[in-house]
């Protein structure tokens, strides 16, 4: 049995991380968060110990590692806003455990060199979660587009549309230095998904950019893709608000639904599983997306040539790209 610390236990993700850690079994040990709002937790490990200072959670993981093995803390899940994902896993590094950190696992490409140094420095592995590959409808999908030797590349629509309230535009997550704006926030488990499934980028266009909404449109090795990202309510099918859901997300693949909306629930306690087999997604795995989404925020709003179906009656804003930090 392994022992898990975990950062960000009031956040909205946590519960899959610690379903995941009671489902692999293993133990979550401490877990920390500036709020206090984590009954969650007792549905779980009641008995963790809980810090609202990071401080304090940081002295008593190095206590533990001084200690005897049996005690040390194995691995760190990081749960936290975007931007602090570099810091939690350079503290995970530190106490000589594995980091297990949300997507994205950093805003910026160049701050992956540098944790790939501290992960050959450490002994210590770097994962993230990219849970859309463990989707047995894409992996079968995946290898027939691998092994196809002739043909037009086809043409994939991807569509996203995750309803958000205006409370989303004054927290982290609206502010894009903090959460890398919507292609990072919501759309990088997509775009690492296209880039797993159809290789890599060879030409990208980005046809809308405002704070809500992004679309554009990817030549990538094996297909092209047109894309549209929203967290605004209005972008939803008709059919799916009149069902009260708040979220839609398709994939077509030339015009036919691919159908990847089931077993979406455990697939964290799948990616655990992977890391705990010394299979997860590492630093490699990331880059190609987190490369991809930097240069989409700073790419140029362009008018382009295949635009997605929902920009025909959507207005294009630019948007200022990321500083680099």
């Amino acid at each position: 049995m392994n022992n898990f610390a975990l950062i960000g236990a009031a956040g909205y993700i946590a519960p899959r991380h610690m379903q995941a850690i009671r489902d692999t079994g293993n133990q979550l040990v401490a877990a920390v968060d500036p709020h206090d709002c984590v009954g969650r937790l007792d549905g779980y490990f009641p008995e963790t110990r809980f810090f609202t200072e990071i401080e304090r959670f940081d002295r008593h993981l190095e206590k533990l590692r001084r200690g005897p093995e049996h005690a040390r803390i194995h691995y760190v899940s990081i749960c936290t806003p975007n931007y602090l994902h570099d810091a939690h896993v350079r503290l995970a590094l530190r106490l000589r455990a594995h980091a297990v950190c949300e997507k994205p696992l950093v805003l910026s490409p160049w701050n992956l060199d540098a944790l790939a140094d501290l992960e050959a420095e450490y002994g210590c592995r770097v994962y993230t979660v990219l849970q859309l590959r463990l989707i047995e409808t894409l992996q079968n999908l995946r290898q027939a587009v691998r092994t196809a030797t002739s043909g037009p590349r086809p043409d994939i629509c991807l569509t996203y549309v995750t309803r958000r309230g205006a409370w989303y535009d004054v927290s982290w997550k609206g502010d894009p230095a903090k959460s890398g704006g919507a292609a990072m926030n919501i759309g990088v488990h997509f775009f690492d998904l296209l880039l797993w499934m159809f290789g890599d980028t060879e030409h990208s266009e980005v046809h809308l950019h405002s704070p809500r909404r992004m679309a554009g449109v990817l030549e990538l090795e094996r297909a092209r893709v047109r894309w549209f990202l929203s967290v605004d309510g209005d972008d939803l099918p008709a059919e799916v608000r009149r069902a009260g859901k708040f979220a839609y997300r398709s994939m077509t693949l030339d015009g036919e639904e691919v159908e990847f909306s089931d077993g979406f629930t455990d697939l964290h306690t799948k990616a655990y599983a992977e890391i705990l087999a010394g299979r997860g997604a590492g630093i490699a795995d990331a880059r190609p997306a987190i490369e991809l989404v930097h240069t989409i925020n700073a790419t140029d709003v362009t008018h382009g040539t295949h635009r997605h179906p929902l920009l025909e009656n959507t207005v294009s804003h630019a948007a200022p790209a990321l500083r680099r930090a």
